[in-house]
Parts: structure tokens; sequence; C-alpha cells
């Protein structure tokens, strides 16, 4: 499998991301930093992306670290949104914007998981293999109906943005 120790801690710090994202989603339908599990996320993700630049498996910089700091951005702007600078829309940027963090996790996940396995024989021939689309486009989807049941519970929540700081705070 040919990690490098850079590669072992991205990977462990990006799962360990993962699996909060999929707690706060199934403890609070929505990943938000307000709570433990939100925040193990969020800085996961921040750390992944961070650590992800000092890996050149494919050569120099490259897509992944494109990725690294779209992913970046888009924490940027959920944080900020959690925070309130985009007035009422912000409950709304805040939840969609580290949802799509957590689909962001995918793509990588898909391609380096899948060009190493199954051991001897893997799925995907490189980062580029046609393949993949599909895999990734299926995330793509699951993000796209996760994204609307949030905004429909939002909705019908009538939550406005600045409630954001004064629930459940981290422990």
């Amino acid at each position: 499998m040919d990690l490098t120790p850079l590669g072992t801690v991205h990977t462990a710090i990006s799962l360990v991301a993962v699996i909060a994202g999929f707690v706060a989603l199934a403890r609070y339908k929505e990943i938000a930093t307000r709570t433990l599990a939100g925040s193990i996320f969020f800085w996961g993700t921040a750390l992944t992306c961070l650590t992800g630049f000092g890996i050149f498996r494919h050569g120099g910089f490259g897509k992944p670290h494109a990725l690294g700091i779209i992913t970046l951005i888009v924490l940027a702007v959920a944080w900020a949104a959690e925070r309130g600078a985009f007035a009422r829309l912000s409950r709304y940027l805040g939840t969609l914007g580290l949802s799509l963090a957590l689909f962001l996790h995918f793509i990588p996940a898909t391609i380096e998981t899948l060009t190493r396995f199954p051991l001897g024989a893997p799925y995907l021939a490189n980062a580029e293999d046609p393949k993949a689309q599909p895999i990734i486009g299926f995330f793509f989807l699951l993000f796209l109906i996760g994204a609307t049941l949030q905004v429909l519970l939002l909705r019908r929540s009538g939550a406005p943005a600045t409630d954001l700081l004064d629930e459940e705070k981290i422990a």
C-alpha cells in the first residue's frame, strides 16, 4: 500500500474527520462546529487538507492539492456563515458548506482507495480512470439528496441565522 508516514497520518486524520461528520449527521441532521462531532469534523478536515499538501504521490502540485484549497475555502465560508456573516442565509450556508466538505472527502478517498484495492489488481488504473466518475457521481447524488433534506429541515424549523451561537455548545 506504499503509504508514507505523512500519508498514514493524513489518512488517519481523514478517517476520524469523516466518522465525526457522519456522527454529527446521524445525531443532529447537520454538521455544525457548535457540537463536538462537528468541531472534530471541521478541524480534522482542515488538517487533512493541510497534511495533503505535503503528499506528492502523483508528482508535483496537482488536482488533489487544488481540491484541498477548494475544501479549505468551503470550510472558511461555512465557518463565517456559522457566525452570521451572511445574515439570514448563514444557517443554510454553514450547514450546506460543511456537508459539501464531507462530500469533497469522497473524491480523493475514492481515487486513492480504488487505485490500491483490490490488492494486486486495483479497480482503477490511475487517478484519471473514467471508471471513477460514476462512483463520485453517486456520492454527489447522495450529497444533493442530503442537502435537499437539510434545507427542508432548516426551512421547517424557521431558525434564524443568529441562533447558531446560542445553541448547544461544545462540552
